[in-house]
């Protein structure tokens, strides 16, 4: 690729697919499930385990439902909303025994 007075960049759009490794699966996924990668919008993901869990009620995370675009440049805000809890099991979720 040559470099041009251009702002343009290329990044590859991705696909993410379940496969098998012989081993048990712990997700609650399947062989052949897929999710695609568009653009390079993922800022979001680190917060999102963060605000699974329960936090202290004085805990940051507890209160502030929009986070600030990482990018210091860019005015967009992320809203991420609490919709219920859910229970779940760790067996369900970890092959480690507790």
């Amino acid at each position: 690729m040559s470099q041009t007075g251009s702002d343009e960049f290329e990044l590859y759009d991705l696909r993410v697919e379940v496969i098998e490794s012989g081993k048990p699966f712990v997700m609650h996924a399947e062989p052949g499930d897929t999710f695609d990668v568009i653009g390079g919008m993922l800022a979001v993901l680190p917060f999102i385990p963060a605000k699974q869990r329960p936090t202290h009620p004085n805990d940051w995370m507890t209160t502030d439902t929009e986070i600030a675009s990482p990018d210091p440049h860019c005015g967009a805000r992320l809203r991420i909303t609490r919709l219920g809890k859910r229970r779940l099991r760790h067996a369900d979720y970890s092959a480690v025994p507790l």
